[in-house]
């Protein structure tokens, strides 16, 4: 029993070392502490993904045709990945680029649609005739914008490569013709560091 005192101390060491430290950082700061898809990617693929988009010659010839921005609703991005990936996250970057372009029109899809025309249909109801929101009267997107998110890995010995290859394309929601393709890729290396004594 002379030992006890002795792991006890022990165990205090190594309860009183481990603990967690928080730092506040800038929601802008490039942090990759995984490996795997995060905030960063998220955001830097949306990104290139709508400027390419917006530097194709379909805008132009659209506008030009039609005498007015083309209006986009952004459809599913599919995770065929293999990690859990936020699309939702993904999605809202997307539509904040496009929006904030000034070359585009953009309008809700998906539940937000949804959730909206419930409202609207409730005002029928409950709302006076000069404020309800008339029925029938949304505007019709132009074009949707889809995708589909996967990955390839390769690992050994503590070391891994994983490629992140995200497709996107727009499709013209009058005639199904794809007006557009984009890819991005990111590729990170993460090696495992063995722990020594």
């Amino acid at each position: 029993m002379k030992f006890k005192p002795f792991l006890v101390a022990v165990e205090l060491l190594i309860i009183g070392c481990a603990g967690t430290e928080v730092t506040r950082t800038s929601s802008d700061e490039i942090t990759d502490l995984s490996g795997r898809w995060n905030d960063t990617d998220s955001r830097l693929t949306a990104e290139a993904m709508v400027s390419s988009m917006l530097s194709h010659v379909w805008l132009e010839n659209f506008k030009s045709e039609r005498g007015r921005n083309p209006v986009i609703i952004v459809g599913k991005i599919a995770n065929r990945s293999s990690e859990h990936i936020d699309s939702i996250t993904f999605i809202k970057d997307i539509e904040r680029e496009l929006i904030n372009s000034g070359q585009v029109e953009f309008v809700a899809g998906g539940t937000a649609r949804e959730e909206i025309r419930e409202e609207r249909e409730d005002q029928q109801s409950h709302s006076t005739t000069e404020t309800a929101a008339a029925l029938a009267a949304e505007t019709g997107a132009d074009f949707i914008m889809q995708g589909v998110i996967v990955t390839q890995t390769d690992a050994i010995s503590g070391k891994r490569a994983t490629l992140y290859k995200v497709d996107m394309e727009l499709v013209n929601l009058e005639n199904n013709q794809k007006t557009w393709l984009g890819t991005k890729k990111i590729k990170k290396l993460v090696e495992q560091k063995k722990l020594g004594w």
